[in-house]
Parts: structure tokens; C-alpha cells; sequence
């Protein structure tokens, strides 16, 4: 999937010179440096048939004739791994591709490539023809690296393995809104945003939602006196016009607060006060690291048809918008578990909802129909039709306030995508029937909510769970989609950062350069859900520096504590992302940010030859052409040595080309007297950059 970006010039014209040549330009450097019998090889274009492992050299497939192969044969995958080596220079983010065919699976066939011994899967199509296809791009350090194929599921035919520099694009992603009458406030967060990308990444924050992080006080209501008062003798203030009656008629206020704004709840099982600590992870992380994440995320799920409740969301994401702070939403919008527990008469009004919010439910266990949605009169429309409009009274709240929501609506639909985006592998209602049906929704949402319900204050978020070939498949399309996002869970399984144990602090370089291609780089990209955050030297080293990232909160007893645990985060990590000059915390942001014109512009961390985490200056395709004026090499006499020189040689030495006395001369390399494969060998070295130019 990376063929839009990363340009393959270099292993292209290698992969030209094989064809025409039976020498294997890299091969023969595994002969001169192969300590064992796994290659050796430098960047470019191996012979797959020579790697270690290949038992034979396949012509075809058994019966099934695969003509188009280069050199001897190609080598298939069955039982056993194939493997060679590659010597880089220096660490970095390196491309690696494949002349393949794979006709066992139509509907692909997963693929397993281990990079010093690391896995990563790649689903190959079908290819009953040699194709050239990315494997994406891959992390190697410096010196020696083992690249190694294996027989998980295997049964694919490789022609040829091309490793090289991995050319990354400069980042973009639109800084315009896809809403054309988005807010001045939304079109000013969309710039700052737009001017952060690929340079720095946003922090961010997930707070707890649904009633969590609960603490009871020893506030009671003294009805004589009609006061809120603590075991101290504090009287909180009352908010007016709230109260509830219990079953023996005696009234009492649901709210009461103090000067702190905390909004205290009574309890009608024990008849005391008691408020959820929203605020417990963001505390968290001004202790630990001296500020705020600049992106806090909420949720609009206590906004529902049947159990709604009011827990304060709204208030809270317009007292973060207040402090400059950037507010992003999710939305676990449920539905009823069974349709029979709703009804609704023949206009359209609901006769018939459960208040008890167990009868809901946002997973695929539900007879609640998708696509039903889209046909108005439904039980489905009807019940989504009511559960937008309570989501947009919320979100005019923050309009009106003029604070823009990064909205993160129908999330992870895709789950664990099926081959054909059937829906099969989703765990969330919204993707149960498919990518078709699951972007109508989309398009349908965004529809009520700008046209009529006038929001222009949302900055679309679409975030899919696993990016694979088939997730792209449910991507809804430019017009509607301003970032795409990424949520990462993978400290205890699917690991690439070379340990067992711990938090994964992964930069996940492979899926975001894959998010990159899948938008064509016109959308930004981001980590809207995270367990570990990724280590800033990894994102900076890997290329892949996220919009932002939002760790999940900490759940409760027992249940996972995403940023305080250490199973997750180590602290002294988390503490040198939040201050390192490539992140962004709250006070960090531009003033009036939500006015933001760029005159106030975030530059680019200052870069030292000593930092290990400055990003490579390297932002150009690299040259494989020699300076005009030297004759070593100038096999055609253009002035000019490059590949094709070598491919002249080839050709030469072939028999099928005629050479000038001065480009026979050129082309004595090793200044033997006596041209040979040696000399074309030498040439393609010092073309890229193996060894010097004779003087």
C-alpha cells in the first residue's frame, strides 16, 4: 500500500539490470561477505531463490507454469523460512518490497515478514502474475540486520526482495475543514492542527465516563434547615429548581456544590453527596510531569434515548475549552438490546423505552438493524433520530461558547475486518452489517448534525481499529473526514519494540505511514485511543509523529489502569514525553487558540548532531547519479554515470551491445585490462555509495 509514496526509482532500474543479466547484483555481495550461509547484502534487489532456506529453485508452481522470473527461478514459501541479512549505515526507516505471485487464496493470503526477529503480517492479494508489492516500511538499526520470511501461512512465490532507504513524504493533511461552513473557531483549530502535523505531537487525555471514579462524602441534606452541610459544618450551595422526592415523601436536592464547582450527587441508598473525579487522570499527569495534556477526550454517552442521565460531560468540555484547551469526543451511542423493549406509533413518536440502561447496549449483540437507520419510519431511524438530536444539543452547547470538538463519532467499527468488509470481526453495533452499510451511517450522521441541526463546530474524526487492506474499504471519503485515527493496544500482544515485558512503547511506524497512503496524505493522523504511549525517541527515529495521542483512562477496581499502571505507562517515560520539546501540553499551546492565524507558528525542535531523537534532515529522494566530468564508470560516454552504465556493461558483456574504446576503458573499473561482471559489480557499488570512484 505504500506505492503512492514511497518512490522505488534505485530498486526499479536493479530490478531491470536482473532481468537482463542472470547475475544477481546483490548475490555476489553475499559471496564476498557471507560469514555463514544466510546473505549478506547491501540496499537493493537479491535473488529470492538464493536466500537462505530455499531448498530448491521453483520454475512453477507444481503444475500451474509462472514464466516473468528473473534469474534461475524464485523461491515458494511452504514449510520452512527463508532468510538473508542487509548491512545498513545507520538506523533508520527502510522500504522493503517483493516481485511476488500468490494464486493458492483468492481472497489473500497472510504473509509473515520478521525483521531481527520481530513479526509483521501483510495480507497478500491474489497475483497470478509477478507483481511488484510493499511490504511497507520497517525500523533497522545500524549494521547488520536478519529479514526472514516466514511459513505461518505462507505459501507465496518471491522472485526478488528489494530493501532501500524508505523516501518519506513530507507530511500535509488538509488544514481546511471538510464542513465548508465550519466556524472561524474551527477553522483556526483546523490550522494550529494542520501546523503542528510531522512536527511535533499533541498530548491528550481520555477521562472516565458512565458515573466512574466515585467518591462518597459525609455532605447530607439537613431538611429543617434546608441546607447541604458536611460532618464539619460546611454548607455547600444548593442548586435550585433540582429536587427529588424519596418513597416516604420526603423531599431533598439532587445538586449541591462548592466554590471548588465540583457538582456533588445525592445517593439514595446511603442519603449522603458524592461526585465522580473526572478530573483523576489529568491530575495524574500534572503531578507526574508539571502540566496538563493539551487534548482532553470526553464522551457523549450519558446523552442517550431511554436512560439518559446528566453527568456534566457538556459543562466540563466547555471549562476545558475555557482554559485554551482542545476537546475532542467519542460517542458510545447505544441502542436497545431487543427492539421489542421499544415501540413507536404510526407518527413516529415513542410509546415504548426502557429507563434502565442495562437494556442497552453499543455491541454487535443486538437485533438492532443498521440499516434499517437509513429508512425512515423505522424503530431504528426513529431510535437514532432521537439519540442525534440529544448529541447535538450537547454540541450547540460548545458552539454557542464558540470551542470547535475534534467528534470521534462510530468508532473502531471494522473490529477484526473480515476479508470481504462483511462486518464479521466487528464488536460495535454500527459495523455489524458492513462497510457499505456502516458509511451510510456516517453520511447520515454527518448530514443531520450540519444540515440540520447547523453544527460547524465539529472536526470529523474517523478511526478505524486495525488498518488493514480491508479496513480502507470502509474509509467514508474526503468530503467527510478532516482526521483519521489509529487506537493502539498492543502492550501485551503484537509487539515491536524488541521486549516481552512492560509497557510497548512502539512508535507503530508501519500502520501510520499505511494511514498516510490510505488518505494520499491529505488527511492528518492521529492516535485518538492508546494504552502505552509511544516513546517520543521512537516516533522521531521511526517518522511517525502522530497528530496526537490519547491515553484511555484508568478503569476501575481491577480493571486496567491505562496511564497511572505500570503495566502500561512507564512514569519516567510519560514524564519525558510531556516535557520534551516534540510534544505539546496545555500551557504550551498559542494563546486565544481558538482565533489562531498562524501568526504565532510552532517551529521545529532545534535539531544537534548529538541528539539521538533529531529527525533525519534527509527529505529529498537520494540521487544515484555520480558528478558530471569523471570518466570511471561512463560507460556510454554521457558524462554522467548512473545504472545505466551498468546496464550497458550487461548488455555488453551478454554480447547484445557494442561498446566504444573509451567506454571500454570507463568500464574497466578494477583496472584489470579486462572487463568482466566484476567491473558492472564495482560500478553499481560506488553508484550507491558502497565504494569510493577510482581517483
Amino acid at each position: 500500500m505504500m506505492k503512492k509514496h514511497f518512490k522505488k526509482t534505485l530498486a526499479s532500474l536493479l530490478a531491470v539490470l536482473t532481468c537482463v543479466s542472470s547475475m544477481s547484483a546483490f548475490s555476489a555481495i553475499a559471496e564476498d561477505t557471507a560469514e555463514d550461509d544466510a546473505p549478506v547484502v547491501g540496499l537493493g534487489t537479491i535473488e529470492a531463490e538464493t536466500l537462505k532456506g530455499v531448498d530448491q529453485v521453483w520454475t512453477s508452481i507444481y503444475a500451474t507454469e509462472v514464466p516473468g522470473y528473473s534469474g534461475e527461478g524464485f523461491a515458494y514459501l511452504t514449510s520452512s523460512p527463508i532468510s538473508f541479512k542487509v548491512e545498513v549505515e545507520e538506523e533508520g526507516m527502510y522500504q522493503i518490497d517483493v516481485r511476488a505471485v500468490q494464486i493458492l487464496d483468492e481472497g489473500g493470503r497472510q504473509q509473515t515478514i520478521s525483521i531481527n526477529g520481530i513479526d509483521y503480517t501483510y495480507n497478500m492479494p491474489y497475483l497470478d502474475t509477478w507483481t511488484d508489492v510493499s511490504f511497507g516500511v520497517f525500523r533497522l538499526k545500524a549494521g547488520v540486520n536478519e529479514i526472514t520470511l516466514k511459513p505461518i501461512y505462507g505459501y507465496g512465490a518471491y522472485d526478488t526482495i528489494t530493501v532501500q532507504k524508505a523516501v518519506l513524504p513530507t507530511l500535509t493533511g488538509d488544514s481546511v475543514p471538510c464542513d465548508p461552513k465550519a466556524t472561524d473557531e474551527t477553522k483556526a483549530l483546523m490550522k494550529y492542527l494542520s501546523s503542528v502535523y510531522g512536527k511535533q505531537i499533541l498530548t491528550g487525555q481520555q477521562e472516565i465516563y458512565g458515573g466512574g471514579h466515585g467518591v462518597q462524602t459525609s455532605i447530607r441534606y439537613d431538611a429543617q434547615k434546608d441546607q447541604c452541610i458536611d460532618e464539619n459544618g460546611k454548607v455547600y450551595t444548593i442548586i435550585e429548581g433540582d429536587y427529588g422526592e424519596d418513597d416516604q415523601g420526603n423531599k431533598f436536592p439532587w445538586h449541591c456544590t462548592d466554590e471548588t464547582g465540583i457538582d456533588y450527587v445525592y445517593n439514595t441508598q446511603n442519603h449522603v453527596y458524592g461526585y465522580n473525579n473526572y478530573d483523576q487522570e489529568c491530575n495524574y499527569l500534572k503531578e507526574l510531569t508539571g502540566d496538563y495534556p493539551a487534548i482532553r477526550g470526553f464522551d457523549l454517552n450519558c446523552h442517550n434515548p431511554g436512560f439518559g442521565w446528566e453527568d456534566g460531560v457538556t459543562d466540563r468540555m466547555i471549562q476545558w475549552g475555557k482554559k485554551n484547551g482542545i476537546v475532542t469526543t467519542s460517542w458510545h451511542c447505544t441502542v436497545p438490546t431487543s427492539m421489542d423493549d421499544f415501540e413507536i406509533d404510526e407518527e413516529g413518536n415513542i410509546t415504548k423505552i426502557s429507563n434502565d440502561w442495562q437494556q442497552f447496549t453499543y455491541s454487535e449483540k443486538t437485533d438492532f438493524k443498521p440499516s434499517n437507520v437509513l429508512i425512515e419510519g423505522t424503530k431504528e431511524n426513529v431510535f437514532y433520530n432521537e439519540a442525534i438530536r440529544l448529541a447535538a444539543v450537547e454540541l450547540k452547547k460548545l458552539q454557542d461558547e464558540g470551542i470547535p470538538v475534534i467528534f470521534r463519532p462510530l468508532h473502531e467499527a471494522e473490529g477484526n475486518p473480515g476479508q470481504n468488509a462483511d462486518g464479521s470481526g466487528s464488536w460495535f453495533w454500527w459495523g455489524k452489517e458492513g462497510a457499505e452499510v456502516y458509511k451510510q451511517l456516517w453520511k447520515y450522521l454527518y448530514d443531520k448534525l450540519t444540515n440540520e441541526y447547523g453544527l460547524h463546530n465539529l472536526i470529523w474524526e474517523q478511526n478505524l481499529y486495525a488498518w488493514s487492506d480491508e479496513s480502507a474499504l470502509w474509509y467514508t471519503g474526503d468530503d467527510y473526514v478532516d482526521i483519521v485515527g489509529f487506537d493502539k493496544y498492543n502492550t501485551t500482544y503484537n509487539r515491536h519494540d524488541g521486549n516481552t515485558t512492560g509497557p510497548n512503547e512502539d512508535a507503530e511506524s508501519k500502520i501510520f505511514w499505511s494511514l498516510v497512503d490510505y488518505v494520499d496524505n491529505k488527511k492528518l493522523v492521529s492516535m485518538p485511543e492508546n494504552d502505552s504511549i509511544p516513546s517520543i525517541e521512537n516516533m522521531v527515529v521511526e517518522d511517525a509523529m502522530w497528530l496526537y495521542f490519547c491515553t484511555w483512562y484508568d478503569g476501575e477496581s481491577g480493571a486496567p489502569q491505562f496511564i497511572s499502571g505500570t503495566e502500561y505507562q512507564n512514569p519516567e517515560t510519560v514524564k519525558s514525553i510531556f516535557q520534551s520539546e516534540y510534544a505539546v501540553t496545555l500551557s504550551e499551546l498559542p494563546e486565544d487558540l481558538y482565533k489562531w492565524d498562524g501568526s504565532t507558528e510552532e517551529t521545529t525542535p532545534t535539531e544537534t548532531a548529538d541528539d539521538p531523537t533529531s529527525p533525519s534532515e534527509e527529505t529529498t529522494e537520494p540521487t544515484t547519479e555520480r558528478q558530471v566530468g569523471k570518466s570511471s564508470g561512463d560507460v556510454n560516454c554521457d558524462g554522467e554515470v548512473d545504472v545505466v552504465d551498468v546496464l550497458v556493461l550487461n548488455k555488453y558483456l551478454l554480447g547484445v551491445a557494442q561498446l566504444t574504446p573509451e567506454g571500454q576503458q570507463n568500464a574497466d573499473f578494477n583496472g584489470s585490462k579486462k572487463l568482466e561482471d566484476a567491473d558492472a559489480m564495482m560500478i553499481l557499488k560506488a553508484i550507491v555509495k558502497l565504494v569510493d570512484f577510482p581517483a
